[in-house]
């Protein structure tokens, strides 16, 4: 776990409101409906001024901590969000200091470990503590990049 600036993205998909506990509990899961729409073959086919072909996951609009509700978008990276196809939003994520992680191997399993790894970071009051803004994953053919926001440290 490093820490990295990470560069502002705009990124354009699908989205939908969700928690931790929902997530763990199958009838209420959001997350593999998501999943599965935006994998879907050509499901963002229709939108302008891709940056390249990795998916992005931004997790934003936290409740509170990872025990509260959260907002998670799944899309493509854009250099403009001009006109959205039907049903996705746009979302900037923010350039910020962030710890980056990576994960490598059979997914989704590496992932659920990389943020395993965070959340038992945040409750051991880790530091740096976390920000609970925007965090933002990069799927990309090796695996995933994890980048979680992170305080600045205390002036």
């Amino acid at each position: 776990m490093n820490i990295v600036d990470r560069p502002e993205v705009l990124v354009v998909g699908f989205a939908v409101r969700t928690s931790n506990a929902d997530e763990m509990d199958p009838s209420r899961a959001r997350l593999p409906a998501l999943w599965a729409r935006a994998g879907a073959p050509g499901a963002f086919a229709h939108v302008p001024g891709k940056v390249d072909e990795n998916l992005y996951a931004v997790l934003t609009d936290y409740e509170s901590d990872h025990n509260g509700a959260y907002t998670q978008i799944v899309g493509v990276a854009v250099r403009a969000a001009a006109a959205l196809p039907e049903g996705m939003v746009a979302v900037r994520v923010p350039g910020v200091p962030s710890m980056r992680l990576e994960a490598r191997g059979p997914m989704p399993e590496a992932l659920r470990e990389c943020w395993q790894r965070v959340w038992k970071h945040t409750e051991s009051g880790g530091v740096p503590p976390r920000a609970f803004t925007t965090d933002l994953e990069i799927h990309h053919p090796d695996g995933v990049d994890l980048y979680v926001a992170i305080l600045p440290p205390p002036r």
